[in-house]
């Protein structure tokens, strides 16, 4: 049990699976997030790309990358989107359910980037919630998305709500 230098247990958040063992957890200072059905997708330079790494801010793009909440800190740099997607599997089979995007500009060349960490959580917990957040992307970007969530599962795409295939229609 992870305590503290005063012998105080520490509260912990828990990322656990959706499986039977881990549906039993109980203990002190425990929640729960199901990611299981979450994927972070990447969008750089008019590309995305699905990028598991970014779940703990560890994408390719974001390795050896120092960010701070300073966007002059990332001046000269490009913008790149990560995009929190949420699927839901129903007997009619899954559809993308939720996704919402996060800014962050990335300066390679100086090896500084800028985003907001509080943002790219909140996201993510939208994501889950269902939401639909793109408005902030551009064509580019959104086009790139559709493309690649069609490609990816075309049946999923055609089960997904209207809201989502509008916020994408470029």
């Amino acid at each position: 049990m992870d305590q503290n230098q005063t012998g105080k247990k520490q509260l912990g958040l828990n990322i656990i699976s959706s499986s039977q063992k881990s549906s039993k957890h109980k203990g002190f200072g425990t929640g729960a997030i199901n990611l299981n059905n979450v994927s972070p997708i990447i969008i750089d330079e008019g590309e995305a790309k699905i990028d598991v790494g970014a779940m703990h801010a560890k994408s390719k793009v974001e390795r050896g990358i120092k960010f701070t909440a300073e966007r002059a800190d990332a001046e000269g740099g490009r913008r790149v989107w990560l995009v929190w997607v949420a699927v839901d599997k129903t007997e009619e089979g899954g559809s993308y359910a939720g996704a919402t995007a996060c800014e962050m500009w990335i300066n390679s060349e100086t090896k500084r980037g800028f985003k907001i960490l509080a943002d790219h959580v909140n996201k993510l917990d939208y994501a889950i919630k269902r939401k639909i957040i793109l408005n902030e992307m551009d064509n580019e970007a959104r086009a790139a998305l559709k493309t690649l969530l069609t490609a990816h599962n075309e049946e999923w795409w055609n089960r997904s709500p209207e809201e989502l295939k509008q916020a994408l229609d470029v």
